[in-house]
């Protein structure tokens, strides 16, 4: 009964959304006009709140920290632990595509104030008219790519390619969208990508003034043709193009230091704080997780100690308004920090949480940078590209190190020491370098098996005092990590049949259909 309440209410909810976006008539304009708002916003106004929304939405306690980040272990839950034994609230389906279509609108609505002559003059005050499309294409790229890797066939916009089947984002012709297939939706991406990277202005900035993401067409362009080059590795011998894709990038530029990272960076206040810290705002539900911090104290796996434990984790026993007050000193001592064990029941929840490690300050802070995209992850693409080149590899873990402020001595002692460059390390080394970005963790996962150091369903753990228990998956026949979510329970009810074709075409709606490029 509960299920259907939630289901009736999210449709009733997203209906009235869509009636009131369309319910205006032309006799009613001047009534329906709101006199705060101009039909000619500034678009890097509008830019900034995009990513600020995207962010928030993308990385929030339910649409991130119950659902990939504890399924990459990188957290545990202290409290209640179905979300990470897969039985996550679908709620967050709805809104994970609530936030993903909401910005992709702003961005869109950037594009069409720079190319309608009507405006276009008047927004190039703002930035020139071409890297501001440039820079809206890359960002709906990142969106729909988000979309697609988590959902699977979505409703999909292109600025760049009329497809019949690319119908979202427009709801002056319609309110049921059909769902373009993952094969349409990867292949226009990196034709946008590639667009976007082509059309850019290198000298020049992309905004006069807000900029908070780029800066510069150059930054700019390095995130573009770097995206372009983590989309065409995933998808590589599944769409056509894929693999000369992946070398038009490289030699287009992609980013050549941790200074082209791109990632939203807080303010730090009580105003605009990050994403994380809010999450500890009168709450202690996540723990650093036991699967990732026994890898990085070097008892499991082959790479030894490392010394991101110390700045990802903080000691057992530091009171979170410390941490969160930046009072908490650096521990180092690795017998100090201890993850909270993963996939136990709720009623084991209390008999860890004393001997378990909050994250550390570095990570709990109100002016944390959230990362979109980095170097370091640039150069594990490299790797790869290269037939798992060793230099792209220890390049890739220095970046990573550097990033995170770790003494120079102690990153050439831990790079000096990487076992040898092969799928295994450089993957397993990928996951933990990407760290707090737990949707593109997962998605490599699935792509590639790796990293392959994760406790999954049926595999025995072991609680802080040497306790075994089992992991038990909540969802029946999830023996793996979940390959995508349910898509929100209002698209049957008031876009049924293009939901029921994309389910058709995936085969189900479950945790368990895989998408395209999922081969391992």
């Amino acid at each position: 009964m509960k299920k259907n309440i939630i289901r009736i209410s999210l449709a009733l909810s997203t209906l009235a959304i869509s009636l009131s976006s369309v319910s205006c008539t032309n006799e009613f304009e001047e009534i329906n006009a709101d006199p705060n708002k101009t039909d000619k916003p500034l678009t890097y106004g509008l830019f900034n709140n995009a990513n600020k929304q995207l962010m928030d939405g993308s990385r929030s306690s339910f649409e991130s920290g119950r659902l990939a980040l504890p399924w990459m272990q990188y957290s545990a839950q202290r409290n209640y632990t179905e979300e990470d034994r897969y039985q996550y609230r679908i709620t967050s389906s709805q809104s994970l595509w609530s936030t993903y279509y909401m910005v992709a609108a702003d961005y869109k609505k950037i594009i069409e104030l720079n190319t309608d002559p009507a405006t276009a003059s008047q927004m190039s005050v703002y930035g020139p008219n071409n890297n501001q499309i440039a820079a809206a294409r890359v960002m709906l790229s990142y969106v729909f790519l988000n979309l697609a890797d988590t959902f699977g066939d979505v409703p999909y916009y292109s600025y760049g390619n009329k497809d019949a089947d690319f119908q979202a984002l427009g709801i002056e012709s319609t309110t049921t969208p059909k769902f373009a297939s993952q094969l349409k939706i990867y292949t226009d991406i990196l034709k946008e990508l590639k667009e976007a990277s082509d059309m850019i202005t290198t000298g020049d900035v992309v905004f006069t003034t807000g900029d908070h993401l780029f800066g510069s067409g150059e930054k700019l362009k390095r995130f573009a043709n770097s995206l372009r080059l983590r989309v065409a590795t995933r998808v590589k011998g599944v769409v056509p193009g894929a693999d000369i894709a992946i070398q038009e990038a490289i030699a287009s530029g992609v980013m050549q230091s941790n200074d082209d990272n791109v990632g939203l960076k807080y303010e730090n206040n009580l105003v605009n704080p990050s994403p994380i810290y809010s999450w500890f705002i009168g709450r202690s539900d996540f723990d650093i997780n036991k699967t990732f911090t026994e890898v990085l104290k070097g008892k499991k796996g082959n790479f030894g100690q490392d010394p991101r434990l110390f700045k990802f984790a903080a000691p057992v026993g530091a009171l979170i308004s410390d941490i969160m007050d930046g009072k908490v000193a650096e521990e180092t001592n690795p017998d100090n920090i201890q993850g909270m064990p993963y996939g136990i029941p709720s009623s084991l929840t209390a008999s860890q949480r004393a001997s378990s490690s909050y994250w550390s300050s570095n990570v709990i802070r109100k002016d944390y940078t959230e990362i979109l995209m980095e170097y370091s992850e640039v150069e594990f693409l490299l790797c790869e590209a290269n037939g798992w080149d060793d230099t792209h590899y220890k390049k890739a873990v220095q970046a990573s190190l550097e990033k995170w402020n770790v003494e120079d001595s102690k990153i050439t002692q831990f790079v000096n020491s990487l076992p040898p460059a092969n799928k295994a390390n450089v993957l397993n080394q990928k996951w933990i370098a990407l760290f707090m970005q737990p949707y593109e963790a997962w998605a490599e996962y699935r792509r590639t098996g790796y990293p392959n150091l994760l406790l999954l369903p049926g595999q025995q753990g072991q609680l802080n005092d040497g306790t075994p228990y089992t992991f038990t998956s909540l969802i029946s026949g999830l023996t793996d990590l979940p390959t995508r979510i349910y898509y929100p329970t209002s698209l049957p009810l008031l876009n049924s049949a293009n939901y029921n074709a994309a389910v058709s075409n995936m085969g189900a709606d479950d945790m368990k259909t895989k998408l395209i490029w999922d081969k391992n």
